[in-house]
């Protein structure tokens, strides 16, 4: 009978260049789970200051449905200038839209003195106002302002 010959120096397991090759393999894969995952968290937090900023202009909806009356003293245009807060006067509306501007810029700027974060009322006519709720997206990965508007008929 023949037997093949075998070399067993030849067959003792993989090569320098094979386990070489294999780890490089193996560093893209993750370095690319990783780009994924990153993607993935800016996309979260986009998706939450978005669902924050929905949350704030109800907010100031349902306050001036509790103070129909006054709904008119609610227009403000804190768009003018982001970086202030409007004082807390003595009136409801002015204490709601101080209260309304500071929980934007904590809920959604993460800071009270944030000034990329703001809102405006406008009153349209007939009963309807449009709320807008502007932020900066730099942190979630966007780097452009964006802005959320909502119509409600009180």
């Amino acid at each position: 009978m023949n037997r093949p010959i075998s070399f067993p120096r030849a067959q003792r397991g993989l090569s320098m260049i094979e386990v070489l090759i294999s780890v490089l393999v193996l560093a893209l894969g993750l370095m690319g789970m990783a780009a994924m995952q990153a993607l993935a968290l800016r996309g979260g937090q986009s998706s939450l200051e978005s669902s924050q900023a929905v949350m704030a202009a109800n907010s100031i909806i349902e306050a001036m449905r509790a103070n129909r009356a006054n709904a008119a003293s609610y227009v403000f245009d804190g768009t003018v200038n982001c970086a202030s807060v409007p004082a807390a006067g003595l009136s409801l509306a002015t204490w709601d839209i101080h209260q309304w501007t500071v929980q934007l810029k904590t809920a959604i700027g993460n800071d009270p003195a944030d000034t990329g974060t703001c809102g405006s009322i406008a009153q349209v006519g007939g009963g309807v106002y449009e709320i807008t709720v502007q932020w900066d997206d730099r942190r979630a990965g966007g780097g452009q302002t964006r802005r959320l508007t909502t119509r409600a008929t009180l």
